[in-house]
């Protein structure tokens, strides 16, 4: 169940990429907008310049034409011979068809009475110009004084001009000759030379940009301007002074290049390229102007705003196919993980056969779907561990209560026999000495009795907490068999049980303590007599070579032993005791060699005891370095106990003896007694 403040693994994986990829993608599309708008001002800065050379250029040509022409003109008869009404007429004409610039007004005035001859202008007054440099006589026919001139920049009554127009007023004049050579007249054209404009069309085929001409001197004084009001002022009255002086500069060391201006003072930007002009104004000066073509800035970035609108379009496409992408990717991520989830929220009521889905497109989420099957199995075989170890748990605890119940009950018997013979004995309930002997001896036999419990439970505590010591002797078995036996055929007579026991010949040497060996062989004889009622009790000798042993040596209900660390002994000794018993049923005996644990736990069970013999028994025989099993067909069919022990040297066998060839066995049929 969702909490406050959670949020779906999807959407969070769609705000964290969306945060992270939108301001990339907008950042990306600043950064092509700058470099597009840069890229489109540097075309600007080129076409400008290119159409600033172009615009000077013309002027140039437009110059030279115009004053070719006028030289031309002066050499005509109409001019030389003064003669005012075929002067006019020639001038008129001359104006109307026959110069290459719009001349806006010819005068021929007489350098010696300065008395205007003929006008195309009426009365109009030009600028004064400086005819001193011209030569005052010249040869006939010479046309080297062709090239005589002077330009003069046209102040007074200059034509109007409309705003964003850019034209040039200058005045033009060239000398006239009479017929002897003798310099007489003066020949004046003020001329108008108009940027020749590009239209869109012209400048959409051209790849140059429509631009407005500005012409300065070198003084720094607008010659042209597309402003009508900046016409005549100087460059350092002007809000963008420092630039255009700085252009002068440039202009000055013959370079071509290009600016953002203000030319206006408002906040309208402009690009301007520029390019030096060298104009002869007489015939012995020379000035530098420097000729601007310039263009707004929006102008010149028009093409930006349809870069814009692609950027734009293409920006929320991209948006909307990274959306896409991005949900189409959450979903393939965050499927497999709902999938992954829904299975481990119903893991615990599974068809035990389900697995964990996978076949995803992902290879880490196939990775983790295994993960998560292996934990699942990892955890149910803990689970089915933790559930046998609790019901091991619960059956110690209940044979716990069961061996204090037992415990309580063995340790009450004897010692209710021995509070009985000594108070019988006394209250003089005894009609004799031997009376009162015989209750003494079985006050006796109960407290001995009572002493072999205790000593087992004392003993099995010493051995778990491996404080039990242990007298460890080089000793022969065949003595404390012997021993055994003899204690125990007086029980098994009474009983009216058959021992057979096997002779043996030759003496049987093993490392052990006499008398825990003693106790584990007593307490095996002594299980098989308490739990058989008839029958025998057949306790078999014999050796074993290490192969022969290994091969059999781990019983599934035995316990292999550890021999210090020692090399395997090259033969052992098994002791097997066999009864006809109640026998055991296979799926209790792994339970026997536990402390406090019987097949019968209940106080009224048929046969009496503590649980503790076959526990002790094990652990003194693998401190001993032996093993120690137990096998039963099951319930009816007898129980076989073996002790196995390390043998530590084999007397010589009769060459003789087939059956001591090879390592065989060396045993000898059992022989019954009593």
């Amino acid at each position: 169940m969702a909490m406050v403040g959670q949020s779906s693994f999807r959407r969070i994986l769609l705000l964290r990429i969306l945060l992270l990829s939108i301001p990339i993608l907008f950042l990306g599309m600043a950064i092509t907008f700058r470099k597009a708008r840069s890229s489109l001002l540097q075309t600007a800065r080129d076409n400008l310049k290119q159409s600033a050379v172009q615009e000077a250029s013309s002027i140039q040509n437009s110059m030279n034409a115009l004053q070719t022409s006028l030289a031309i003109a002066s050499e005509t008869a109409p001019l030389q011979f003064g003669s005012p009404v075929s002067a006019s007429l020639f001038l008129n004409q001359l104006q109307s068809s026959q110069l290459p610039t719009e001349v806006r007004c010819l005068q021929l005035k007489d350098l010696e009475t300065m008395q205007m001859i003929a006008s195309t202008c009426g009365n109009r007054v030009l600028d004064p110009i400086d005819t001193k440099d011209w030569p005052k006589q010249r040869k006939v026919g010479d046309l080297n004084g062709l090239g005589t001139h002077t330009l003069t920049i046209n102040q007074l009554n200059q034509p109007e001009q409309t705003a964003e127009t850019s034209q040039l007023n200058l005045l033009v004049s060239t000398p006239v000759y009479n017929t002897t050579g003798q310099l007489r007249y003066s020949l004046t054209a003020q001329t108008v030379l108009k940027q020749a404009e590009m239209k869109p069309a012209d400048s959409a085929t051209s790849g140059t940009l429509q631009s407005s001409t500005i012409v300065i001197d070198q003084n720094g004084t607008f010659l042209a301007h597309p402003f009508p009001g900046q016409v005549g002022l100087n460059v350092a009255k002007d809000v963008n002074g420092d630039r255009f002086q700085d252009i002068l500069d440039s202009i000055q060391q013959g370079n071509t290049d290009a600016r953002l201006l203000n030319l206006m003072g408002d906040q309208t930007e402009w690009v301007v390229g520029f390019t030096p002009l060298k104009v002869p104004t007489t015939m012995t000066n020379r000035e530098t102007w420097a000729v601007l073509a310039g263009t707004p800035a929006d102008r010149a970035l028009k093409g930006l705003d349809q870069i814009t609108q692609i950027l734009l379009i293409l920006t929320v496409g991209l948006l909307a196919a990274h959306l896409l992408a991005m949900l189409y990717m959450a979903r393939d991520l965050a499927l497999p993980i709902e999938q992954l989830g829904k299975y481990a929220l119903r893991i615990h009521r599974r068809d035990p056969l389900e697995r964990a889905p996978k076949n995803f497109r992902i290879r880490e989420l196939n990775h983790l779907a295994e993960v998560l099957d292996n934990m699942v199995g990892r955890l149910e075989e803990r689970a089915k561990e933790l559930e046998s170890a609790w019901q091991e748990a619960e059956a110690a605890n209940q044979l716990k209560s069961q061996f204090l119940a037992n415990t309580s009950h063995e340790l009450r018997t004897p010692l209710n026999a021995i509070i009985n013979c000594i108070r019988l004995v006394k209250d003089d309930c005894c009609d004799s000495r031997e009376e009162e002997i015989e209750f003494l001896q079985q006050a006796d036999k109960a407290a001995i009795h009572l002493l072999n419990i205790i000593n087992d439970i004392l003993n099995i505590q010493r051995i778990e907490q491996k404080k039990l010591p242990l007298a460890i002797e080089t000793i022969d078995l065949r003595q404390i068999l012997k021993d055994v036996v003899d204690l125990q055929s007086v029980q098994i007579q009474q009983k009216g049980l058959e021992l057979r026991a096997n002779e043996l010949s030759e003496p049987i040497l093993v490392r052990a303590d006499p008398a825990r060996l003693r106790q584990v062989l007593l307490n095996i004889i002594y299980n098989a007599i308490k739990f058989t009622d008839q029958g025998s009790i057949t306790i078999q000798t014999r050796l074993e070579d290490v192969q022969e042993f290994m091969g059999r040596s781990a019983p599934a209900n035995g316990h292999r032993a550890d021999t210090n660390g020692s090399s395997e002994p090259e033969q052992w000794v098994v002791i097997a005791v066999q009864d006809t018993g109640i026998g055991i049923d296979p799926s209790q005996q792994h339970k026997l060699f536990r402390p406090f644990v019987m097949v019968d736990g209940s106080t009224t069970r048929r046969f009496e005891g503590t649980g503790l013999g076959l526990a002790i028994s094990r652990n003194l025989v693998e401190m001993m370095g032996g093993q120690i099993s137990l096998y039963s067909v099951g319930l009816g069919h007898g129980t076989t106990v073996k002790v196995a022990l390390p043998v530590l040297h084999l007397p010589a066998e009769p060459q003789s003896d087939p059956d001591a060839q090879n390592g065989s066995p060396v045993t000898t049929e059992p022989t019954a007694i009593g």
